[in-house]
């Protein structure tokens, strides 16, 4: 499948509409935390085991991202947002099997492993061609296609509590809503399929900079520099640290407030939900555009150092004050998302546009990290806290010090990154090549 090139006048503002299309679909996966009590109702599951088909989707994100990500930079982002649309529905079919016999296993095999991938291929499809199109405005650019992909809940938890509620939460409601899920999201997805383009010289159609300017770094060498693994923790731990309470979110605030005289309902729990999406969407294109600004190092010093400041306030005051529970999560999770659409334009700050869309899938090995650390940190501690005879916002405490911790480990990350040495930078692909590989590429 040749990557489709942009015909001349062809406007790059059609672009992150159709990295959005994508990204909004797969972005259900942060509305996960909604089918967690129903799962564990109808088939009998601990919560450590309802959050393991997300566990797994995120790992397979991951790997597939770091695997996948060389063959997305050769078969171009068409390619990949069709395999991202077959895994992604695919693994809703099979989850809905799933749960319709009660065989708990093909909901971890559908939503987690083949649902993952999806996520995975989905997820950098765009990366690459969109700095390509924007390198003027990297981090804006991204954050546009990326805030898609923190939006999805907000889309996917109302309509998924809905469907639930209409269908019934047994097992029989909860396959039916998962068969929905997978045939609405491959209509939506084919939208980006259709649309995407890449663009037909070095140059973008608008703005003066060159994709390829400056330090240009391959994949291989990138991934053997200090640099990388710096930015790998950094990401690992903001995102165990934010998706410790977006996995986890519904029950956690019901919790939270279960023992006080204004407990939470679970249709509230549900927008709450859905208001963490909107915090992290809005820091998706909020805090990765101010990135453009400011820097990538002095963001990220905001993403991990206020974030501390956050959970230390949840972990001394939440309980006895619904507002500041919520608006510290809302800023966890702006945070949280800011740093999934910062780092790609970090990573072409220090290693360039050569091969970047391969190097931020390898860097997204810290994301299956992170997803399995962050809701078996705060599951674990909240199940055996349980079984200590605690409850409510005491089910918590020690996991929100242990995400300060983390927190506080990826600072230091951050503060150890520098340029890239010389020896590891390489020539950008010369014109010839460019030139050569159009011709093979047929105009849109």
């Amino acid at each position: 499948m040749s990557p489709p090139v942009a015909s001349p006048g062809w406007s790059r503002w059609l672009v992150p509409p159709a990295a959005l299309s994508v990204h909004l679909s797969i972005g259900q996966a942060y509305a996960w935390s909604v089918f967690k009590p129903p799962l564990e109702s109808a088939l009998d599951l601990s919560g450590t085991q309802s959050a393991l088909p997300f566990q797994v989707a995120i790992v397979m994100l991951g790997l597939s991202a770091a695997f996948g990500g060389t063959l997305v930079e050769r078969n171009g982002p068409r390619w990949a947002m069709t395999v991202a649309l077959v895994c992604f529905s695919s693994g809703f079919l099979i989850s809905a099997l799933g749960a319709a016999t009660q065989q708990y296993w093909l909901i971890v095999l559908g939503y987690g492993l083949v649902g993952g991938i999806g996520l995975g291929i989905g997820y950098i499809s765009p990366v690459s061609t969109l700095i390509k199109w924007f390198p003027d405005r990297p981090g804006m650019a991204t954050g546009i296609a990326i805030m898609g992909f923190g939006g999805g809940a907000l889309i996917a938890s109302p309509l998924s509590a809905q469907m639930l509620e209409s269908f019934g939460s047994d097992n029989s409601g909860i396959a039916l809503a998962f068969l929905v899920h997978g045939v609405t999201y491959a209509v939506f997805m084919a939208l980006g399929v259709l649309l995407v383009r890449v663009p037909r010289g070095e140059k973008p159609v608008e703005g003066g900079a060159s994709a390829v300017d400056g330090v240009q770094v391959s994949a291989r060498d990138a991934v053997r520099t200090p640099q990388f693994w710096c930015l790998w923790v950094v990401l690992c731990m903001n995102v165990t640290a934010g998706i410790g309470i977006l996995e986890k979110a519904a029950p956690m605030i019901r919790d939270f407030f279960a023992d006080t005289s204004t407990p939470v309902s679970v249709s509230a729990a549900a927008g709450f939900v859905a208001l963490l999406s909107a915090a992290n969407m809005a820091g998706r294109i909020g805090w990765s555009s101010t990135s453009d600004l400011i820097g990538r190092k002095n963001m990220y010093r905001v993403y991990l150092g206020a974030g501390a400041l956050m959970y230390a306030l949840i972990a001394l005051f939440g309980d006895s004050s619904k507002p500041l529970f919520i608006l510290c999560a809302l800023v966890i999770l702006s945070f949280y998302g800011g740093g999934f659409a910062t780092i790609p334009a970090y990573l072409k700050d220090l290693f360039g546009t050569y091969q970047v869309g391969a190097i931020h899938g390898r860097l997204l090995t810290a994301w299956s990290t992170a997803g399995v650390l962050g809701p078996l940190i705060v599951n674990w501690i909240a199940d055996r806290q349980e079984e200590a005879g605690k409850h409510g916002a005491s089910l918590y405490g020690l996991s929100f010090v242990i995400m300060i911790g983390l927190l506080a480990v990826g600072f230091v990350a951050n503060e150890l990154v520098r340029p890239v040495h010389p020896s590891r930078r390489v020539p950008a692909p010369r014109k010839e090549t460019a030139d050569a590989e159009r011709q093979h590429s047929e105009p849109a």
